[in-house]
């Protein structure tokens, strides 16, 4: 008994990551995660974007003038 005890305490980080994982499997919650992720990407990638505009338009040119 103790050494199972071990064991959970020693994973229970794990264990309820991977229970949490199933659950978000099982109700497709991994749907909206991905598209909040890709929201998060699309809006630090447009402010990128805009802090930087000449770095980004010069690496532009370079690429387009390599075409």
């Amino acid at each position: 008994m103790e050494q199972v005890k071990k064991f959970l305490m020693k994973y229970i980080g794990a264990i309820i990551g991977g229970i949490v994982a199933i659950i978000a499997l099982i109700l497709q919650i991994h749907k909206f995660l991905i598209a909040c992720v890709i929201i998060v990407a699309g809006v630090l990638l447009g402010n990128y974007i805009q802090q930087n505009k000449e770095s980004v338009k010069n690496k532009i040119k370079k690429i387009v003038e390599k075409w």
